[in-house]
């Protein structure tokens, strides 16, 4: 019996430890969470632009997009089975939900929320496949 109450008040003990050191390194309002001091804070920084063809900036608005984040597109397959597709590019994710200065690269045009780039996307082996805008729908199509 004696041991059994041994047993358990070390799993409490232990029970309450992990709690304490939760709440010290791990929840919000502790000095060591990651979000708590100006330079660890790991959000995206407010309006960064780029030109629209420099790598990772979104080629509809100019905003730079930092690693993970996407373009929403609609890729076609390659009709002649070559290594070139045709691809509808809509833009990145904050210009699609927010009212930002969307312009086709080609003519300059300001583009809806509803209107995409045209471009081809030649796929490479080995290496990053590369993208060229041809323009938007209204001046390509």
């Amino acid at each position: 019996m004696g041991m059994y109450i041994q047993i358990l008040g070390l799993v409490i003990t232990g029970i309450v430890l992990l709690w304490l050191g939760y709440t010290i390194f791990l929840s919000p309002v502790s000095p060591f969470y990651p979000g708590f001091f100006p330079f660890f804070n790991w959000k995206k920084p407010k309006e960064e632009r780029g030109e629209p063809g420099d790598p990772q900036v979104c080629p509809v608005c100019s905003l730079k997009m930092y690693k993970g984040e996407l373009v929403k597109s609609l890729a076609f397959p390659s009709i002649s089975g070559g290594r070139d597709r045709l691809v509808y590019i809509k833009g990145c994710f904050s210009c699609l939900e927010k009212d930002s200065n969307r312009r086709c690269p080609v003519c300059g045009s300001l583009l809806s929320v509803s209107d995409f780039l045209v471009s081809r996307m030649f796929e490479r082996p080995g290496r990053k496949n590369h993208v060229h805008v041809l323009g938007c729908n209204k001046c390509k199509l």
